[in-house]
């Protein structure tokens, strides 16, 4: 199962729940943007970061999701970490979040790492002990599926289903949090169709319904208006090898494209390699 393309969906989809699951108000979320950063000295990428965008008295979160045994992970972690604040110099004090899984795939390290992973500023998360949290809140309840078990995975995507459809008012939004439940189950059985799971799931009525229809209409405008933008970025990023050729400096690249120096450089590394 891709556990971290689901994560990472999850939380640049819904961040309030990377919030809820940390004991902080679902609220936090809109002063924060989910992102990934590259550090440039060994081409290390830190692939879930929270940025605050307005308070720079807010911490920034760095997010691993492992959901296999590594004896390298807090060694790389912590690097990663330590590069990104030489390289970048952030006001806002840092956090890191580890989520896991179960503690028997947690590989801690004592001997190096014992008094890193004690501070408040480093936070583990076992999704198999969450608890009542995971009864009571539907985004945790969402993080939890992940990790449910195959027979009994049916049953809490139909309880979740249910939630969404009482707590959530934006049509967009429960529907999308619906698809990515489906999704979860879609990984977890991948022996069952999809309408055989839309069916397990009783989404087969839903997904016909006005509301639905006029949500899933919403959000493919919404994703049009993404994927036009995001073509322009692409094609920007395919005339830079031409400009290079011509002899055009990064600089003169990024001004004339209207890009960042560092997007630049990477694509012109990217053709070099």
């Amino acid at each position: 199962m891709k556990t971290d393309s689901i994560f990472y969906s999850l939380f640049q989809t819904f961040p309030s729940i990377f919030f809820e699951l940390i004991n902080k108000s679902p609220a936090e979320a809109v002063g924060y943007e989910f992102t990934s950063c590259e550090v440039k000295q060994l081409a290390f990428r830190l692939d879930g970061l929270f940025l605050p965008t307005s308070n720079p008295e807010k911490p920034f979160y760095v997010v691993e999701v492992q959901f296999q045994a590594d004896e390298d992970l807090y060694y790389r972690l912590f690097a990663e970490l330590f590069l990104y604040l030489r390289q970048y110099k952030p006001v806002s004090p840092w956090q890191v979040v580890v989520i896991y899984p179960t503690r028997s795939i947690e590989r801690q390290q004592t001997s190096q790492f014992s008094e890193m992973l004690a501070i408040n500023r480093v936070r583990r998360i076992y999704l198999d002990e969450l608890g009542e949290v995971a009864e009571t809140s539907l985004g945790v309840g969402v993080v939890k599926l992940v990790i449910e078990a195959e027979e009994t995975a049916p049953q809490l995507a139909r309880r979740l289903i249910d939630q969404a459809k009482q707590q959530l008012t934006d049509e967009v939004g429960k529907r999308d949090l619906i698809n990515l439940i489906e999704t979860i189950i879609v990984y977890k059985l991948p022996q069952k169709s999809r309408e055989e799971i839309e069916a397990m799931l009783g989404l087969s009525e839903l997904k016909q319904t006005k509301v639905y229809q006029e949500a899933l209409e919403e959000g493919k405008q919404q994703g049009l208006e993404e994927g036009l933008t995001q073509g322009k970025q692409q094609n920007k990023l395919e005339t830079i090898p031409r400009m290079v050729e011509f002899g055009l400096s990064e600089d003169a690249i990024a001004q004339l494209l209207d890009l960042p120096l560092e997007v630049v450089q990477q694509a012109v590394q990217q053709t070099d390699g």
